[in-house]
Formats: structure tokens, sequence, C-alpha cells
């Protein structure tokens, strides 16, 4: 078996490269993001401040998706200094198999994998509900009755008040507040009886408690009104079903699972955002594999550029496919658990075979 100090210092050297390139990433991704929303912010009076609160707040949500390229990319440049340092070649003489020197990076790609579905995502989903809370205050506030381009969520709900398409740009507290909020009523003809903007919604027992609403109908006109009652049958667990499936954190969505099925709403997003969760230290277990692959081939022995651009290209696809397989099980032709676990499943079996192949003949 490795050695305790030689496992150390391999596995400090792969998780040195993964921090140092997730970091510079998210450092770029905010840099980015930053001058973005300051180009959106125009001519509102935003102090500087929000503006980095915000960026603050949607970053964690941007980076979530940049770990697995950061342990593929971080694996192959640990592997390859090692190995341009001959430091591999010195663990291979003194009778250390690959899987012995791979051995501390996977277990750190697992370890990240549990720590970022356990704790790094339910942070996510926390931040991006107080982003999307915070962003629709600072470009919902200076708009008009009419504004348009608004982005956000819909609902539509049958109540005693006829017919009504709800819209919102932000959601909080479990779906029982909306904020930059447009409601169309309609009657049974579906005829627009009244068109509503309000700041904030929240959901009372039976009815959706507009303040600072402005309610617009064709024969009497624009009226203001402190607060607006409009009667729901929706409840809390409705609307939520209504939310993009990342907004719910990780030890929240059996329960979403559960209230989705007893209403009879679909749970297949949450069911697919749990089994994507879950099979995540899969999937950063198969970035190493890859990139463990094509990273351990001696210098002297050249083709090092083309190999490299081999795991680069692999790991990419592995990614897309992993996409490609959500959709299919979002969209309910493939089963969540089949579509979330196969990719990493298929990543991981490749990697290995080509290390048997390369390594053990």
């Amino acid at each position: 078996m490795i050695g305790r100090t030689l496992g150390f210092y391999f596995g400090r050297r792969f998780i040195t490269s993964v921090m140092g390139i997730f970091v510079g990433c998210a450092s770029l991704i905010m840099l980015i993001d930053l001058l973005e929303l300051s180009r959106r912010v125009g001519e509102r009076d935003v102090d500087f401040g929000t503006l980095l609160l915000l960026v603050f707040y949607r970053m964690p949500f941007f980076t979530e998706q940049l770990l697995p390229f950061a342990v593929l990319f971080g694996a192959i440049g640990t592997f390859l200094t090692l190995s341009r340092r001959l430091e591999l070649v010195v663990a291979r003489a003194a009778g250390i198999s690959a899987w012995q020197f791979i051995a501390p990076a996977a277990l750190i790609a697992v370890a990240l994998g549990t720590f970022s579905t356990t704790v790094y995502n339910p942070v996510s989903a926390l931040f991006k509900e107080r982003a999307s809370r915070l962003e629709a205050e600072i470009f919902n506030r200076q708009t008009g009755l009419f504004a348009a381009g608004r982005s956000g969520f819909w609902l539509r709900q049958q109540s005693i008040d006829g017919q009504a398409i709800i819209q919102a740009a932000a959601t909080s507290n479990g779906g029982r507040e909306l904020t930059g909020v447009n409601v169309f009523l309609f009657d049974t003809h579906d005829k627009l009886l009244e068109r509503i903007e309000a700041r904030r919604a929240v959901l009372d027992p039976g009815a959706w408690r507009l303040e600072n609403a402005r309610v617009l109908t064709p024969a009497i006109g624009l009226q203001e009104y402190d607060v607006y009652m409009l009667a729901t049958n929706l409840t809390p667990n409705q609307v939520q079903e209504s939310l993009q499936s990342e907004t719910v954190p990780f030890w929240d969505l059996p329960a979403a699972i559960d209230a989705a099925t007893r209403v009879g709403f679909g749970a297949e997003r949450y069911r697919l955002q749990y089994q994507s969760l879950l099979a995540r230290p899969a999937l950063l277990l198969a970035m190493v594999l890859i990139a463990a692959s094509v990273s351990l081939r001696v210098f002297r022995f050249g083709g090092i550029g083309q190999t490299i651009l081999g795991g680069v290209a692999a790991g990419f696809l592995l990614y897309v496919f992993t996409k490609l397989a959500e959709d299919l099980g979002e969209a309910g032709i493939v089963h969540p658990i089949i579509a979330a676990w196969f990719p990493a499943g298929v990543g991981a079996l490749m990697g290995i075979l080509i290390l048997l192949h390369r390594e053990d003949g």
C-alpha cells in the first residue's frame, strides 16, 4: 500500500491544484457577472455595495456547475506535473502501482462531491433565492405598469375570482412570498378582467395578499391599493412545484418529492435533481479516472499534447452527456436514477478500462 506521507503529498498536490483552478475561475465569473450587472443597472440608483452583494449571492450557483471541470483540470495538472518531475517514475520504481497513487485524488474527489452535495448545494440554493429577491428589487424598482422583459416564473390558478396567470420575478419562504408580481385575471370566457402589478405578494390561506398593488381595469382605469386580496386555491407546495428544482436544497428534496406526489404534480424534476446530487461524488470520481487515463504517460515518450486534448474532450463529452441524460430524465423519457447515474458510471468505467489497458496490459 502507498505510504501515508506519499499519499498525503499526492493528495495535497491534487487539492491545491483543484482549489487554485476553482478559485481562479470563480473570481473570473464574479468579475464578468459584476460587469454585466453594472451594464444592466444603467441609470438606476444602485450603490456598488449592493451589486457586490448580488454577485456574491449568485456566485455559489454558478460555481457549483464548475466543480467537475475544476476536478478534471486539477487532476490532469497534478498528474502531469508529477510525471514531468519524474516523481511518478520514482514511485513506480519503488513498486507503487498507478492505482495506488491515483487513490488519494480519487478519495478527495469523492469527499469533494459529498461536501458539494450535502453542504455547498444547500448554501447555493439559499443564496440563489436571496439573489433572485435582491435582483427583483433592483431591476423592478422603477418599472411602470406595463414593464416588459422580466425574468422569473409563471403560475396558473383557478379560483372564485376566475382564472388568473401570475408572473413573479422572485420567490422566497418556500413559495409563500413573491416579488415583482404581475397578475392577469380572466373571466370564464377568457376575457381579460384586470391587470395587477404588485411589489410583493404573500400567500395567506385562500388568498394572495398583494402589497402596493396597481390595478388596471378596462372599464374603470388605473387604481392603487396598499393591500389587494386575490382569491386562490393554491398551496405553498403547489407554488413550490413551479420553482426550478435548483432552488430547492438537497436536504429538502425528499419532502418536496413527497409533497408534489401527494398533490398530483409531476415530481420528475425533483427526483432527477435529488439523484443527480447523490451521483455527484461518482461524477467527480469519473473525472479523476479520465484525467489519470490521459496524464500518466511518461514525458519522454512524447504525444502528451494530443493525449491531454483527448482527456479534455472526453471530460467535456461526459459533461454534455450528463446534461443530455438529465434533459431526458426531466422529460420523463428516462428514469431519473438511470439519467443521473448512468453517465457517471460510464465515465468511470471507461477510465478504469483505459487504465487497465495501459497499466496492466
